[in-house]
């Protein structure tokens, strides 16, 4: 595993974590992920999808976790969040050859807010101008667990998005030529409406994207996190489906 810093912003560093397969071999390139942590952009832990990260690079993978900043720690908005998602693709893609990434293989992942920072940097406008926009800060492929798919007016964050929401919300920014997407919902997640991610799923087959739709009947928001001591029987269930569908892409031999 290697921490490596990819932004910093006056005193603050923002952290990746980077677990590399058993097989990696100096020289090649190699399919990753980077996951970023839920926490409605105002708390988290880089820790959460450490265990899917680090199951992926079994797989022969490259995986990542990355911080970004969020309101707790850092008194940010949603929009340094999500700038900072896209600023960790950008890195690990102008970084690529000496991390071993193919820039062509790189996807994001992330559930709730983390799932809405990969999905908005796929769908919407990159503003980072302190950076080189000629490096892309699209993923190739996303999974998605419970993401912030809509964040208009009624949905999960437009209180502190506001009128700014078609500038970041992915639902009203799906286009053709978006990332294939596998995406997990819990039928009674009781932060995001279900229907949101209905309705993203038919807008993505309207435009010519893949989007896979996996729901849980029962479960609530958050049911597919690891648990080292309790039942971890969704993390497995869905990081099995996640696994099938970047073996569907290439992603994993």
């Amino acid at each position: 595993m290697k921490d490596l810093v990819y932004k910093k912003i006056d005193t603050t560093e923002l952290h990746l974590k980077v677990f590399y397969p058993n097989t990696y071999t100096a020289g090649k390139s190699y399919p990753s992920i980077v996951f970023f942590f839920g926490g409605g952009w105002i708390t988290g832990s880089l820790s959460q999808f450490q265990e899917h990260a680090k199951y992926l690079a079994s797989r022969g993978m490259i995986g990542i976790t990355a911080d970004y900043r969020y309101q707790k720690r850092d008194h940010t908005t949603p929009f340094e969040a999500i700038a900072d998602g896209r600023s960790a693709i950008r890195y690990l893609r102008q970084h690529a050859r000496e991390l071993g990434i193919d820039p062509h293989k790189l996807a994001a992942g992330g559930g709730s807010a983390g799932g809405q920072i990969a999905a908005a940097a796929d769908l919407t406008s990159d503003h980072n101008q302190n950076e080189d926009l000629a490096i892309s800060s699209r993923p190739d492929a996303l999974v998605l667990f419970n993401p912030v798919f809509n964040n208009g007016p009624g949905n999960y964050g437009y209180d502190r998005i506001g009128g700014r929401y078609k500038e970041v919300s992915p639902f009203h920014n799906i286009k053709p030529g978006a990332a294939p997407a596998i995406v997990f919902f819990g039928t009674k997640d009781q932060l995001v409406a279900v229907d949101t991610a209905r309705a993203y799923q038919e807008v993505m087959k309207k435009n010519g994207n893949r989007c896979d739709l996996f729901f849980y009947e029962g479960q609530v928001h958050g049911f597919f996190n690891y648990r080292p001591a309790g039942d971890s029987y969704y993390y497995l269930l869905t990081l099995s489906k996640a696994t099938s569908f970047l073996k569907s892409l290439g992603y994993i031999n």
